[in-house]
């Protein structure tokens, strides 16, 4: 599980990962990366919080670079560290 109680799916590309022992702080830094199977928008993708962080949680949004708009990823990775 590393340390994630729970991923919420919002909506297209909007997702919020719930930490199973809070971190002591908001303080931490989220790394992002996924694969997706549309490629004729751009390749890569952008990701930005859509809230603040908290200790227990962060929420993660999924954009494609050349339109700015939310896309569900085949695969989506998220990284936190202290």
């Amino acid at each position: 599980s590393g340390n994630v109680a729970s991923i919420t799916d919002n909506g297209t590309g909007d997702y919020t990962v719930v930490i199973d022992n809070d971190m002591p702080d908001a303080n931490y830094v989220v790394v992002c990366n996924s694969s997706r199977t549309d490629t004729a928008n751009g390749a890569g993708n952008l990701y930005t919080a859509a809230a603040a962080p908290t200790a227990a949680a962060v929420r993660v949004i999924a954009l494609i670079p050349t339109t700015v708009n939310a896309n569900d990823q085949a695969y989506f990775m998220v990284a936190i560290f202290p």
